[in-house]
């Protein structure tokens, strides 16, 4: 057998996700990244035009064309962002302990008071409750409040100025998480093709079943887990999304900072469990917007999220606006083969198998994790349409990678992201015998697999059947 395969084959298990912005819009930076090790390009249209994220979409699918790899694409959508108005004099200077009232008048702020035209905080706030502005950087008790107005007290900051972010923690807000901002955006991007919706300011399962409907199957949907609101709710929410993303930035402002390494683990625990990708995102390695490389901080940062078995882990600006994208993904790459080599690493993923549900699905994929591991084998190979065969085996985190075989390229493609899995697009099958043939064919010629090793397949018969794995086969790959 001769090699043929032009596919980039990745050696680690856990998968990078990358933003797109100035620092790497252009075709050859895409490509750049793409062989550096992003397997997921996410698009932020918190920032950029229609037109700019147009061109990036354009630049992934002419290098997966060229490629011959299904690469993910991630729409990012903003979510409501709440801020103050503005200040008559420029930044105003406060003083612990004294008054400060919002409202929602649209005369300039000073040092007394400011507009915040957001009448839906102010009905859902109550005396006591506080708000944080600027990221956290001051904090207001509110005292008295109706519906047009709070008056607070200045527990800690010294200086605000214009259009400031506000956070109202502890509060359920009456607010969609999709703005008519975001319902165009959202529009678009589907128009465009990507594979996965990013839903921003998710509260409540209700936000969740909101975005589904509009979604409406054309791509897969991901819960941003930024409200500790959310996190109430996080078996439900869970259970209603496609895959999840720990967006510990926002969640650090509204919780304490002791509080988010452990509610990182829970989500990504939960999300494991319930056989869904999850990312877990926001200032990884942040020093490398400036600087070629990390703080070891940082990249312990990365490597406790790759020893959770998170499904990936995301850069943001980093590669979006940092002086360094190359050099970031790289860092990222090396971390989590680093530390998907240490014995310690496979220790706890063995430890961490969810137990399998009392299904025939459910108990080949766990004996195939079982039997690959005893044998030696080189890869599993899933068939799927639907693709939950192939997250049934992520699941399962074995210690080789995932063969994901599929006829639909829109599978392929929201696959790239999930844990182990090599997603290949191919014609279906017509009998056992040429599904055997074409597993061992694409796992020597993608370099999954040698000549002599040997493959764990599983399959559904008949042939088509969403979620019928009921065939295991372990096959040579044959010179």
């Amino acid at each position: 057998m001769t090699r043929t395969g032009s596919s980039i084959r990745r050696f680690r298990l856990t998968k990078i996700v990358a933003t797109l912005g100035p620092s790497s819009s252009s075709p050859e930076m895409i490509r750049r990244l793409f062989e550096a090790g992003v397997d997921m390009f996410r698009l932020n249209f918190s920032h950029g035009s229609h037109d700019d994220h147009g061109e990036r979409v354009k630049a992934i699918r002419a290098l997966e064309r060229e490629t011959g790899r299904p690469i993910a694409i991630l729409a990012d959508l903003q979510g409501p962002k709440l801020r103050l108005a503005t200040f008559a004099g420029g930044p105003v200077e406060l003083t612990p302990g004294q008054s400060f009232r919002l409202d929602l008048s649209k005369e300039p702020g000073d040092a007394t008071r400011v507009g915040m035209p957001h009448p839906e905080i102010f009905a859902a706030l109550e005396p006591d409750a506080e708000l944080l502005l600027d990221d956290g950087k001051v904090r207001l008790r509110v005292v008295s409040c109706g519906p047009d107005h709070a008056d607070t007290v200045v527990v800690s900051g010294t200086r605000l100025s214009d259009r400031k972010g506000v956070n109202v923690p502890g509060v359920v807000l009456p607010l969609s998480p999709l703005t008519e901002k975001d319902r165009a955006d959202l529009a678009f991007a589907l128009d465009q093709g990507v594979d996965w919706v990013a839903l921003s300011f998710v509260q409540r399962p209700e936000d969740v079943a909101e975005g589904r409907r509009l979604v409406a199957g054309r791509a897969a949907l991901m819960c941003k887990m930024e409200k500790p609101q959310a996190i109430q709710h996080l078996d439900e929410i869970i259970e209603m999304s496609d895959g999840l993303m720990v967006a510990r930035g926002d969640l650090g402002v509204e919780l304490p900072a002791e509080d988010v390494p452990s509610i990182q683990k829970r989500i990504v625990r939960d999300s494991r469990r319930a056989g869904k990708p999850v990312i877990v995102a926001t200032q990884m390695l942040e020093s490398m917007i400036a600087s070629p490389s990390p703080t070891r901080a940082e990249a312990s940062d990365v490597a406790t999220a790759v020893f959770d078995g998170a499904d990936a882990v995301m850069l943001s600006a980093e590669t979006a606006s940092g002086s360094y994208p190359i050099e970031a993904v790289s860092m990222m790459d090396r971390i989590a083969r680093r530390v998907e080599q240490d014995p310690i690493y496979r220790t706890i993923m063995d430890a961490q198998h969810p137990d399998p549900q009392h299904t025939a699905a459910d108990a080949i994929t766990a004996a195939a994790r079982q039997v690959a591991h005893t044998i030696e084998a080189a890869a599993i190979v899933t068939y799927t349409t639907s693709g939950s065969t192939t997250l049934r085996a992520a699941r399962e985190r074995p210690d080789v990678p995932i063969l994901c075989l599929t006829s639909s390229i829109e599978t392929a493609r929201r696959l790239a992201l999930a844990y182990g899995v090599h997603s290949v697009q191919t014609e279906d099958v017509e009998n056992f015998s040429e599904m055997v043939q074409k597993a061992t064919r694409i796992a020597f010629a993608d370099g999954l697999a040698n000549e002599g090793q040997r493959l764990v397949i599983t399959a559904g018969v008949p042939f088509g059947t969403p979620g019928n794995t009921n065939i295991l086969r372990i096959a040579w790959v044959e010179g």
